[in-house]
């Protein structure tokens, strides 16, 4: 059974979304506050997070990066701010989704399941498929990827990412030279029609750039193609 940790003070609302998603098969944890939140999320282990973004210990955007900081966990901000700056910063800071208030319980439970799944899909692949990838990396290029721990490996160095930059580097990684659009980068990582706009997807390889590339100014691997979209560079990185 997935494992899903609200962190929400309204209390109508926090147990709106408790008794939805525990129909619909999860077990919940409640949190009202920012700093029982970061204890669940320790403690608790899940598997996502909804977390809003006004509380009233702690700003969101802080119990973001904080659990950014110890863990992978996917997270779904859900705000009544709809700006896209406040967007924008939520992503910088490691959240995986944003929603909206007010949202229809379809759509928050459509994204839920998206991020679950892909947090998980890669331990359904097979032992041989992940050995045959993992050793053509291993002889091709210093950006792998360690499956078991969601990690990238940068020329010898492990480096931690959100949920939606190591999905969006498998993606690149598995079709190096291919350029892909920001519609097809946003529906690899949201997997159904989301709001998410290309600024998103922006904002996710600025972050990915800063963290592969020698130099993030003038990158290498992931390039930009203008007008259109982005392709990661596979020979750049020998």
């Amino acid at each position: 059974m997935y494992k899903v940790l609200v962190i929400e003070d309204d209390v109508m609302m926090s147990n709106m979304l408790s008794m939805y998603l525990q129909e619909e098969g999860y077990k919940v944890k409640q949190a009202y506050r920012g700093n029982e939140g970061l204890q669940l999320a320790d403690s608790f282990d899940p598997h996502l997070v909804l977390l809003d973004l006004m509380l009233p210990d702690v700003d969101g955007i802080e119990v973001c990066a904080q659990i950014r900081s110890v863990s992978q966990v996917p997270i779904m901000i859900l705000s009544m701010k709809s700006e896209v700056s406040e967007r924008v910063q939520a992503l910088k800071t490691g959240a995986d989704d944003y929603l909206c208030k007010p949202f229809s319980m379809h759509e928050l439970t459509a994204r839920v399941e998206a991020l679950i799944r892909r947090s998980h899909t890669v331990f359904g692949e097979s032992t041989a498929q992940v050995a045959a990838a993992s050793t053509a990396v291993e002889e091709e290029e210093p950006i792998q990827l360690d499956v078991e721990r969601r990690l990238l490996l940068v020329r010898g160095q492990l480096v931690e990412t959100t949920f939606s930059e190591y999905e969006l580097m498998k993606l690149f990684l598995a079709h190096p030279g291919k350029v892909f659009s920001r519609e097809e980068l946003i529906n690899a990582i949201r997997g159904f029609d989301s709001f998410v706009t290309d600024r998103a997807i922006d904002v996710h390889i600025v972050n990915l750039r800063k963290k592969i590339e020698q130099n993030p100014k003038e990158p290498k691997l992931i390039r930009t193609v203008w007008g259109f979209g982005y392709k990661y560079t596979a020979q750049a990185a020998t």
